[in-house]
């Protein structure tokens, strides 16, 4: 499987309601978005893809937040760390960013 597979996978293992790059209307999704690399040269060259996912939901303690992590934790080929919560006064949305990297 290539990185994107693994990490497609991963999102859908939770919900079809994910998106690359781009914001959905619905009051609860997903967007994912690679941001770089993380190459280690060696005689071995190990490449990684570095990204994020954000949930954007209206539910309080939203179960998808352990659901995914839990994917991510099934797959051998992802690290990742939750990196914030934030709560959107304007939009009335719970914003959780995870911050990952593919192998």
């Amino acid at each position: 499987m290539s990185w994107q597979e693994h990490i497609i996978a991963a999102h859908l293992a939770v919900t079809d309601a994910v998106r690359h790059g781009r914001t959905m209307k619905s009051d609860r999704y997903f967007v994912w978005q690679e941001d770089g690399t993380n190459d280690l040269t060696a005689d071995d060259t190990e490449k990684a893809v570095t990204g994020t996912t954000d949930l954007f939901t209206k539910q309080e303690f939203d179960p998808w937040k352990e659901e995914l992590e839990a994917a991510f934790d099934a797959s051998p080929y992802i690290a990742w760390e939750l990196n914030s919560v934030q709560y959107e006064e304007k939009t009335g949305f719970t914003h959780y960013e995870w911050v990952w990297e593919v192998f």
